[in-house]
């Protein structure tokens, strides 16, 4: 082989000053910033098809994270209803256990027959009150099953809030803070104003 022909195909003519990566069209990627800045070129919000290509798709962008953090106060504020109607319910359904009122009642009382057999009678498996409790068991399960559920959807929640925060923008994390203020606004219902969004 003929040593000028492995010359001319020196790795220098080859040109990879030619293939600029400068000049490359960058336009799939996102721009990762681990420091605070005010710059939306380039920026993915979480997801790398949420990404702002002007500044309109910007405007939207921020209204839309308004809007989602302000949502986190209306999660919290159907947990809290929920935990209260709960325990309303629950309370009732104990008193109706210890007072044998409604269906769980004592069918001799309520058959009138109280003074046909002595009060000192035993329940067994079938008394009511013993249904009754069971079913209180039961309702109280079900009732901790929905909390641990809305719960895990606040946690999750409060994450999320987290990375749109962690895109180190300065709008954005204003935009974050507007919503908080927004949705305080619209869901605090008495709530203490120190409690604050948080990881876990």
């Amino acid at each position: 082989m003929d040593h000028s022909m492995h010359m001319a195909m020196d790795h220098g003519d080859m040109g990879h000053g030619g293939m600029d990566h400068g000049d490359m069209d960058m336009g799939g990627q996102c721009s990762m910033n681990m420091l605070f800045n005010w710059s939306s070129k380039n920026l993915c919000i979480i997801f790398r098809s949420w990404r702002i290509t002007g500044p309109i798709s910007f405007l939207f962008s921020l209204l839309a994270i308004v809007i989602l953090t302000a949502g986190y106060e209306g999660v919290r504020s159907v947990t809290r209803k929920y935990e209260a109607a709960h325990a309303q319910r629950l309370s009732a359904f104990v008193n109706s256990v210890n007072t044998g009122d409604n269906e769980i009642a004592d069918p001799i009382i309520a058959n009138g027959l109280a003074n046909a057999v002595p009060h000192t009678h035993t329940y067994n498996e079938g008394s009511p009150l013993l249904v009754g409790r069971d079913n209180k068991a039961a309702f109280a399960r079900k009732g901790k099953v929905t909390l641990a559920a809305l719960y895990a959807i606040q946690v999750f929640y409060s994450f999320f809030i987290m990375l749109l925060f962690m895109t180190y923008n300065g709008p954005v994390m204003i935009a974050v803070a507007v919503g908080a203020f927004v949705g305080y606004l619209a869901f605090s219902e008495e709530t203490p104003a120190s409690k604050t969004i948080a990881c876990h």
